[in-house]
């Protein structure tokens, strides 16, 4: 029996920017999204299916422990540690690749991988997304998704805690 990993989709900066170029070479479409998935929940796994379906493929920028910390979600959050979040988040079919940043904002890390769409939830106007500048001025697309009701790290760590 063979195993099976999908660690590799796990990448550092360098390797994340060789991988959009080379698919940008390609003439194929690279879709960037970002966030701390703490907790991954249904309406993350549909945000991201949406991301995906936008380009050709996907990379995923997640928070850093020390990010998620300074971001103020909470003094007990991240739940997940910061491996284990990529990790799972690789385990994903319409996830190709996922970058940690240690920043507060994916800017710098924006501007190094240079995406074709920069994708982020309908809670952000668009006006307000950060690296938006950097991919219009490439001749990218900014896309605000709709946001999922009835979904957030937040209310799941409530009901765990309230036993519900």
């Amino acid at each position: 029996m063979t195993t099976y990993s999908t660690s590799h989709k796990v990448v550092d900066w360098e390797a994340a920017a060789r991988w959009v170029r080379d698919l940008q070479g390609q003439t194929q479409l690279v879709a960037f999204t970002n966030g701390c998935f703490d907790l991954l929940h249904p309406g993350h796994v549909r945000y991201l299916e949406e991301a995906r379906s936008l380009g050709d493929a996907l990379i995923v920028g997640v928070n850093t422990d020390a990010s998620v910390k300074r971001l103020g979600k909470g003094p007990h959050r991240p739940l997940t540690p910061e491996a284990d979040r990529t990790r799972v988040l690789a385990a994903l079919a319409c996830v190709d690749r996922v970058v940690l940043f240690a920043e507060d904002t994916p800017l710098n890390l924006i501007t190094r991988l240079a995406p074709d769409i920069l994708v982020k939830g309908g809670d952000y106007p668009l006006d307000e997304i950060v690296g938006r500048e950097v991919v219009l001025a490439r001749g990218g697309r900014v896309v605000a998704l709709p946001f999922v009701p009835g979904y957030s790290t937040t209310r799941l760590i409530d009901r765990i805690r309230s036993g519900i």
